[in-house]
């Protein structure tokens, strides 16, 4: 038996990835962005899917976008 023809590319390459936000197991090649472009390997993408990246970064401009009304009194 050849060690070769025991493992195939599948087995080597992680195809799914938990996402660290929401704990749910995804795909990792259409669900995760790619942070290092450069690089080859899976380490590349990132570890928190595409919807909770989008839903972080939203929040945290609703929370530092400060409205006039917050910063005046209203005399």
């Amino acid at each position: 038996m050849d060690f070769e023809e025991e493992f195939e590319l599948e087995h080597l390459l992680f195809k799914e990835r938990k996402c660290r936000s929401c704990d749910q197991v995804k795909d990792l090649l259409t669900d995760f962005y790619k942070i290092r472009k450069g690089r080859l390997n899976l380490s590349a993408y990132s570890y928190e899917c595409k919807e909770c990246t989008i839903k972080r970064i939203l929040d945290a401009r609703k929370r530092s976008h400060k409205r006039v009304s917050d910063i005046y009194p209203d005399w």
